[in-house]
């Protein structure tokens, strides 16, 4: 019998065998997840990261028909719980970061224990806000602001989530576009301990998702000077900070989902198939509102496209302030 004609003849027969060749290519591939998952906050609960790693959560185990147990490593601007999941050995431990931890801490740290270039699957731009510059109700509000705070210099101080965070990058860019603005850094662990700080007076200004301080603006205890960038539909009734004097100035905050670059394929996969459709889903997407946050849930290529062009903005700042880890 010719090679041609055999090999015909052994495929049909394995056909009417029951199909077994295409059997074996179903039972054969890889199976995720095949346990619960482990998603790493690097903020303490309540933050606004750990609000958008618990709406993913939700939806995303309905997805994968696993468990996904969010853990709060707070620390470090985040660094703590990124390292973590830098190191991961397994293919169930997932993580929710962001910007800094993907664009600027290893410019400020050439120490860093992970190298965000080559130690990260990069997975889904999950969320973005404007950034709202905030003080206490008591300081005046629009230009009179930077007035008053121009007058004060560095006898005032301002709050941030960390060192090398978009807040900290962001106060100092906003110093370099306003002449004598010169207030001192306080680093907190996460924007609840900076509301904290805003609400006691230990700083009289910081830069944080409007949604985190909507309650306490209506509530007449803090006041918005106004947002990064334009008008936004988080915050429609608060004007830009344009309206106060400060032109292009237009950095947003966003958390990102990321696993460890060993990530398997499988894993790859699923996320890629099942994270855009969950953040965007209406009940995500309305949950995230409320909490502050613009739905994104994009494709691995969106998200690395999104840290490229961040990156070098930071580099920027970083360069032109001076900025550098302790």
């Amino acid at each position: 019998m010719k090679r041609s004609t055999f090999t015909r003849a052994l495929a049909a027969s394995a056909v009417l065998a029951g199909g077994a060749p295409l059997a074996w290519a179903q039972t054969a591939a890889p199976r995720w997840p095949t346990r619960p998952l482990r998603l790493l906050v690097g903020f303490p609960a309540g933050s606004t990261p750990d609000n958008s790693a618990r709406a993913l959560a939700d939806g995303l185990a309905s997805a994968l028909g696993q468990p996904v147990i969010v853990e709060n490593r707070a620390g470090a601007s985040g660094n703590i719980a990124a390292d973590l999941v830098a190191k991961a050995g397994d293919d169930h431990t997932l993580g929710v970061v962001i910007n800094g931890n993907l664009t600027s801490a290893k410019m400020l740290n050439p120490a860093l224990p992970y190298d965000p270039a080559r130690d990260f699957s990069l997975l889904s731009l999950l969320t973005t806000a404007p950034l709202a510059l905030v003080a206490p109700a008591d300081l005046p509000a629009g230009a009179a602001f930077f007035q008053a705070a121009g007058q004060a210099g560095d006898r005032w101080n301002y709050g941030s989530v960390g060192v090398g965070s978009v807040a900290h990058l962001g106060m100092e860019l906003l110093k370099s576009k306003v002449p004598g603005l010169k207030p001192v850094h306080v680093p907190f662990q996460g924007n609840p301990a900076v509301v904290t700080g805003l609400l006691g007076g230990q700083v009289q200004m910081a830069l944080m998702p409007p949604g985190l301080v909507l309650q306490h603006v209506k509530a007449g205890k803090l006041r918005i000077i106004g947002l990064t960038g334009g008008r936004s539909t988080l915050a429609p009734e608060v004007p830009p900070l344009a309206e106060a004097g400060v032109r292009d100035f237009n950095l947003e905050v966003w958390t990102a989902l990321v696993g460890p670059a060993g990530l398997s394929k499988a894993a790859q996969q699923r996320l890629a198939a099942e994270v855009p459709r969950v953040v965007r889903s209406p009940e995500v997407r309305q949950r995230l509102f409320v909490q502050g946050w613009n739905a994104v849930g994009s494709s691995p290529e969106g998200l690395r496209q999104r840290v490229g062009t961040e990156a070098a903005s930071m580099r920027a700042i970083i360069q032109a302030a001076g900025v550098k880890v302790e």
